[in-house]
């Protein structure tokens, strides 16, 4: 199940499903801890009116998602014409406070006076394992009180008059038999227990008269802090305050955001601005990115897609360089300069808090010892910093990331050249499946030797540059190694087996290495085996109906819906062929792919990993942020032709 609003103020992360309901709630970290995941836990809004209760997502309501336009700001609504209700909601995170908030607009679209009440129903799970976690009633300032250890949250709402709610119920949630106290609700009414320890949640109750024909605003909240003391303030501040004017402010500060793309001639700027905004939903504070927020995955997998890989995170920070967006850069390369190895490497991903994250990626090959890295990872995070220096002239941050990061990534890389053959060492592939000495990691590794060249001229500190560019070079007269003249195209890679003392081959048609040698490569691209390669893609892995997806390589299992396709189409593959179209002058080929993309997006406009290839709906996560970034840069692109 897919995500249709994501919101966030780069600590706080909430996810919504396709019924408006959070499924997602990450704190301290945009990423990390997840206090609600897809798995087990599910909040619902229930109405009670004329005597009859409705979950909205009890199949009875049609709801639309979208977005404010220009914000992280949600435009829900819900109706139920049998209960003659709608509620319309705006969605977000407070940009100055770690607080999730719902405003919702009640109707009551009878002809008649009606009492109406509405049930918020949260279930949060503060420790991994749901145990000594406590929800309580504070009655002195009539609040839902869930913490455990540093993590605290305050549940309240109010009226628009400042009445907040009136009833409420605290209980166990899916352990002793109990179902949870959102089952309390379905009579209309609370218990008004207490409190409750271990798996826990709550229930509160707004109730209020409403006029023929009427409607009335409530405010929910949701604030999450690791100071008791300071929510209560913030609690306070909020029951004072008007929350109509709350709404606006937030809601401008991210208009005001992304007002630097109204400078620019861009087509299909409302999907640029939504996917800015999506990126940076998944940007943390202290430079982390995570690629989804999207819980969903557990479900299917081991795990989820909310860590910082620098590959991803590069990739995302790409097309807000080229928007002159500089900040959330800057962070990154400050987290990258504080975990990469005394080696120069850095590994395979990472908690979005900095440390290490989890790997499948076996330290042993064949009875010896190996590097579990992703080149690339290392690779592609010293070609950005060129990026930005092109397009922000900032010598400055160049000088003081130059020992720090550029240098001892460029010795590393350098270093790891098999002098055999003239192309890096083997290291997991750019999907993270095969240990090989790849075409798309040495175009990249090429590429980022010669970006470190740049940057040394550039701070006037040359000493590892005839080092470095010897490197390069070497990669580039050697790249044709990995050129199949028989297949007639760039085949994935290959890696040296000591037990058979040869070398073994993954013939393998990938489309990543048609756009490294595309993007890293720095070939002419009417160059024979470019143009090859580019022939065999279209043909194999191209779809040539009304999808007009590419997937990744030739019988791509991940997700695969049946064998009887050769894999999925992927939404970055996909918009990488736009871009080469682009370059070739074709944008009569690249045009169709964009706008299959942006038609078959979520209703907030989210783009996931994959599609599926018989009816295009989603595939793996959505949303993925990459699938963002590659969309950008694309339609940058189409405007440079």
């Amino acid at each position: 199940m897919s995500r249709p609003i994501v919101l966030s103020n780069n600590n706080l992360f909430v996810g919504l499903d396709r019924y408006g309901l959070v499924n997602d709630f990450y704190f301290p970290y945009v990423g990390q801890d997840n206090l609600t995941t897809a798995r087990s836990l599910h909040h619902k809004i229930g109405v009670f009116v004329d005597n009859e209760f409705s979950w909205v997502n009890d199949g009875n309501w049609i709801i639309d998602l979208n977005y404010v336009p220009d914000s992280l700001v949600s435009k829900i609504t819900m109706e139920n014409t049998k209960l003659q209700i709608k509620l319309e909601m705006n969605d977000y995170i407070d940009c100055d406070f770690n607080t999730f908030i719902r405003h919702i607009n009640i109707h009551n679209l009878s002809t008649e006076q009606r009492e109406i009440r509405i049930f918020m129903h949260q279930v949060f799970r503060i420790s991994a394992e749901g145990r000594g976690d406590t929800v309580l009633y504070v009655p002195d300032k009539n609040y839902i009180y869930d913490y455990r250890g540093k993590v605290s949250l305050i549940i309240n709402g109010k009226f628009e008059d400042g009445k907040s709610f009136d009833q409420y119920s605290v209980g166990n949630y899916h352990i002793e038999g109990k179902l949870g106290t959102y089952k309390d609700a379905e009579d209309g009414e609370l218990s008004n227990n207490p409190v409750e320890h271990s798996s826990v949640d709550s229930t509160i109750r707004f109730k209020k008269v409403f006029l023929p024909n009427s409607s009335v605003a409530l405010d929910y909240w949701v604030i999450a802090i690791e100071n008791l003391y300071e929510g209560r303030k913030l609690n306070d501040y909020y029951m004072k305050t008007s929350m109509s004017d709350r709404l606006k402010y937030v809601t401008n500060h991210w208009i005001k955001w992304v007002e630097p793309t109204k400078e620019t001639d861009l087509d299909y700027k409302k999907e640029i601005n939504r996917s800015l905004l999506i990126i940076k939903a998944h940007c943390n504070d202290n430079g982390t990115i995570i690629a989804s927020g999207d819980s969903s995955i557990f479900n299917y997998g081991r795990d989820y897609y909310a860590y910082c890989w620098t590959r991803d995170a590069s990739f995302s920070l790409w097309p807000l360089l080229r928007l002159k967006y500089f900040d959330e850069a800057k962070s990154f390369f400050k987290f990258c300069s504080e975990v990469i190895t005394p080696e120069g490497y850095l590994m395979h991903k990472y908690q979005p808090d900095k440390s290490v994250g989890s790997t499948w990626h076996s330290q042993l090959l064949n009875g010896r010892n190996r590097l579990t890295i992703q080149e690339d990872e290392t690779a592609i995070v010293i070609y950005l910093l060129e990026q930005y220096y092109n397009e922000s002239n900032d010598i400055d941050l160049i000088t003081y990331y130059f020992k720090k990061l550029i240098e001892p990534a460029a010795n590393f890389m350098a270093s790891y050249i098999d002098i055999n053959t003239g192309l890096p060492h083997a290291s997991y592939d750019l999907w993270e499946e095969k240990y090989l000495t790849t075409t798309y990691t040495s175009s990249l590794v090429m590429a980022s030797l010669d970006s470190a060249c740049n940057l040394a001229k550039l701070v006037n500190d040359t000493q590892y540059v005839d080092f470095w560019q010897n490197a390069s070079n070497t990669i580039k007269q050697s790249l044709n190694k990995l050129y199949d003249k028989t297949l007639g195209y760039y085949i994935k890679g290959f890696v040296f087996n000591p037990e058979l003392n040869e070398f073994e081959y993954d013939k393998t048609l990938d489309m990543s290495s048609l756009y490294g040698i595309y993007l890293f490569g720095k070939i002419n691209l009417n160059d024979e085996y470019f143009q090859n390669t580019l022939k065999v893609v279209e043909e194999k892995l191209k779809y040539n109906n009304e999808d007009h997806g590419v997937i990744r390589y030739y019988n791509d299992n991940y997700f695969r819906v049946d064998e009887k396709t050769p894999g999925n189409p992927w939404i970055m593959t996909s918009l990488w062929l736009a871009q080469i179209y682009i370059s070739l002058k074709k944008t009569q080929d690249a045009k169709p792919i964009i706008d299959w993309v942006i038609n078959y997006a979520s209703s907030g406009g989210t783009l996931s990993e994959q599609r599926n290839p018989h009816t295009n709906s989603p595939i793996s996560v959505d949303p993925l942020v990459w699938s963002h970034a590659e969309l950008i840069n694309t339609i940058i692109d189409l405007r440079g032709v």
